[in-house]
């Protein structure tokens, strides 16, 4: 059984907590929950696959490798393609930042 979205364990240890919601051939859908998490100077996402993020409470602020900022706050989302380096540079403490991620290909591009 998928936990509700919005609900956050109490007492959750120091930094992001990762859940998997769903997951099937090409794709994976994942909770993340950020308390003002980002990513460490200098540390870079650049992954194999899409992902499409959208932000369901909060905000959260995402730089690619070129200092482009994209802010996203409560029902935004943002398509993150394949190989576009990018971190995570602010997320909302209070509230926390619940993003939903969902990870693929998209059709027609290699395994």
């Amino acid at each position: 059984m998928n936990p509700n979205l919005f609900d956050i364990p109490q007492g959750m240890a120091e930094g992001e907590l990762f859940t998997p919601m769903a997951e099937a051939s090409g794709f994976r859908v994942e909770r993340i929950v950020s308390r003002g998490d980002v990513t460490p100077e200098g540390s870079w996402y650049d992954q194999d696959h899409d992902e499409w993020v959208i932000v369901l409470q909060g905000e959260g602020t995402l730089e690619d490798d070129r200092g482009e900022r994209t802010r996203l706050m409560t029902g935004d989302s943002m398509l993150l393609p394949a190989h576009l380096r990018h971190r995570v540079v602010s997320t909302s403490a209070t509230p926390p930042c619940i993003w939903l991620a969902v990870h693929g290909r998209a059709p027609g591009a290699g395994a």
